[in-house]
């Protein structure tokens, strides 16, 4: 067979791995919607529940189906099932915990000591040279630092995709979830990469966490779909001021992160 009638076997194939559901059709969607809108996260588990290695399995092809910037792929995941493991990332996060009470940032951090806790263990990470897939010109310029650092977003909203992808599959598998991102110091790198075996040239990016809830979880508040969505153009009613922006942050961001919608002041 010629090397045009097997890129054309190649394609049909690909074609024919693609199924969509009829224009409008609702069938997905709701279903869809379901897993979304049921993706709740909690911050402590059910310690005692194991998952099956099939699981893991299911929700990593997931993450393997997300979009990526030049088709790169740029993620790799570390499945963390040591509990030991568990135990000592969880103390490098007590512990960064811990500094932002000291450091007065006024934010209110969560309860990382529920990191260990977590059944369902996944380091996310990326080999930052991906940057390299996408457009950079490599010769020093400015306008080369303006696309490496397009391209460095490229890549970071390539592996939350992913990141996305295994949340959803995960909720879509009746597991809570907890998308932890606090890690891109330079000191978790430091703590983690040595209990993992992570390549210096591997960046750890977020750990994604599942499992059985160890208590009732429920439904945190989000904004309603007119204060987000604009037609045709952008409506600057909904334009926050500076001083509408840190009022938020300061009296209501403590609120909507940790209630449900009927307790938000």
């Amino acid at each position: 067979m010629s090397v045009a009638s097997q890129s054309e076997t190649a394609l049909a194939e690909a074609e024919a791995a693609v199924e969509l559901p009829p224009i409008g059709s609702r069938e997905r969607y709701d279903a869809l919607m379901a897993t979304m809108t049921n993706r709740v996260t909690v911050r402590k588990f059910d310690a005692a529940y194991t998952v099956p290695d099939e699981h893991y399995a299911m929700i990593l092809e997931a993450a393997r189906h997300a979009p990526s910037g030049a088709n790169a792929q740029p993620w790799q995941f570390v499945v963390v099932r040591d509990r030991g493991v568990k135990e000592q990332i969880t103390e490098y996060f007590v512990a960064e915990q811990r500094f932002r009470a000291k450091a007065k940032m006024k934010f209110p951090t969560p309860d990382y000591r529920g990191l260990a806790t977590a059944p369902g263990f996944v380091v996310v990470c990326s080999d930052m040279r991906w940057v390299n897939a996408f457009p950079v010109l490599n010769d020093g310029s400015d306008l080369d630092r303006m696309y490496k650092e397009n391209a460095e977003r490229i890549l970071l909203q390539s592996v939350a995709a992913a990141t996305m992808s295994s949340h959803l599959a995960a909720a879509s598998l009746g597991y809570c979830v907890w998308w932890v991102t606090a890690i891109g110091q330079e000191n978790a790198q430091k703590a983690m990469k040595p209990l993992l075996g992570i390549p210096e040239e591997i960046s750890v990016l977020d750990i994604m966490l599942f499992g059985p809830p160890a208590g009732k979880p429920y439904k945190r508040w989000r904004k309603p779909i007119e204060e987000i969505v604009h037609m045709d153009k952008y409506d600057r009613s909904t334009l926050m001021s500076d001083a509408e922006l840190q009022d938020w942050i300061a009296n209501r961001r403590k609120l909507v992160m940790y209630k449900d919608a009927a307790r938000v002041d």
